[in-house]
């Protein structure tokens, strides 16, 4: 699966409260971690995936570089949200190429966007399971103004785009890349970001069912600094506990009690919308991402709701790390916002 200095690709996740970037390469150790960063960005620079500030922006990631001595150009970079449509649909069988000429056709009845305006890419997935005269499609929708927008933010910063992936197609990479997926099983890869989370259910190493929402951990920010009169970067510090004066710790369980049950209420409206769909399944294992995936509470409370077992991923699973090179504790408590940029990493120069 690895791949040489010349084509590998630095993993670049572009999130509205951080921005991160990872390198992997192959050594006789082993797939190796060369270089792990993280920086934040202030709050509303970049909004649903929206770029309000592409000059600040780039600016950021150009620090980030800086900061921890990542080298090179090429990137692969990655888009979610409303802006993208992942739907697996079902088309008469047909060649590949022969499918590359019509796809905007068979297209523009699942994408609510007018078809000029969106990139397609899709990937046959194979027979249908009831009609041997059809296949299963799985079709890839994302608006050209976004995708734009992240290439325009990449190349400011001084970097050459290879590849524009799906934020949780690169959560899926890293998935399978650090754990061995069950053909037989469904699991969940559920990852909640700063203002969005992304579910990915998967049979086997096939994507199934893929929904985003808008909520995340910005909600608790928002919570803190309306109770107590404060920026939403102060809150941000006050949520890790960097000023327990601030709130008391009661008000502050509250809040975070709040917004994991609001969690755990869309997330299983979404999975009764599976099974619904797919009633024969049984999802046996949730695997959370995103710095929601650090709340213990929400782990557990999530459980319960859905009758599964839940984990929080490492992506570091896999990879050796130097410990005289980097901080343990630090990759063990980043490790779920790690995900989509080592996701992103594992990707190469030619991939499609």
């Amino acid at each position: 699966m690895f791949f040489g200095k010349k084509d590998r690709l630095i993993g670049l996740d572009i999130g509205s409260r951080s921005i991160k970037a990872s390198q992997i390469s192959e050594t006789k150790k082993g797939n190796t971690l060369d270089r792990f960063g993280i920086i934040d960005i202030a709050p509303g620079l970049i909004e649903d995936g929206a770029i309000k500030d592409a000059e600040q922006v780039s600016d950021t990631i150009r620090q980030l570089f800086r900061n921890y001595g990542i080298k090179g150009q090429n990137v692969a970079l990655s888009v979610g949200g409303y802006a993208v449509i992942v739907k697996k649909i079902i088309v008469q069988s047909m060649p590949e190429e022969q499918l590359q000429d019509t796809i905007s056709f068979e297209a523009e009845q699942y994408i609510p966007f007018d078809i000029s305006d969106v990139n397609l890419d899709f990937q046959i997935l194979g027979e249908n399971e009831s009609n041997p005269n059809q296949m299963n499609v799985l079709l890839v929708a994302a608006k050209k103004e976004m995708v734009n927008d992240y290439v325009n933010i990449a190349q400011l910063a001084g970097l050459n785009p290879c590849i524009i992936d799906v934020d949780a197609f690169a959560l899926q990479n890293i998935y399978e890349f650090n754990y061995s997926p069950n053909e037989d099983e469904n699991i969940a890869l559920i990852e909640i970001g700063a203002s969005k989370t992304s579910l990915n259910i998967l049979k086997g190493s096939a994507s199934v069912f893929m929904r985003d929402v808008s909520l995340g951990c910005g909600q608790i920010n928002q919570k803190i600094a309306s109770l107590i009169d404060c920026p939403l970067e102060e809150a941000e510090q006050i949520k890790f506990g960097d000023q327990p004066d601030k709130i008391t710790a009661g008000d502050l369980s509250g809040i975070v009690s709040s917004v994991v049950s609001d969690w755990c209420t869309e997330i299983r409206r979404a999975l009764d919308f599976f099974y619904s769909t797919y009633p024969d399944d049984q999802i046996i294992k949730i695997i959370l991402s995103g710095g929601g995936g650090n709340i213990k509470e929400f782990r557990q409370l999530l459980s319960v709701e859905t009758s599964a077992e839940v984990a929080t991923i490492n992506p570091f699973e896999v990879l050796h790390v130097d410990t005289n090179r980097f901080d343990v504790d630090f990759l063990k408590r980043i490790a779920p916002q790690a995900s989509i940029s080592l996701g992103l990493a594992t990707r190469k120069v030619d991939d499609k």
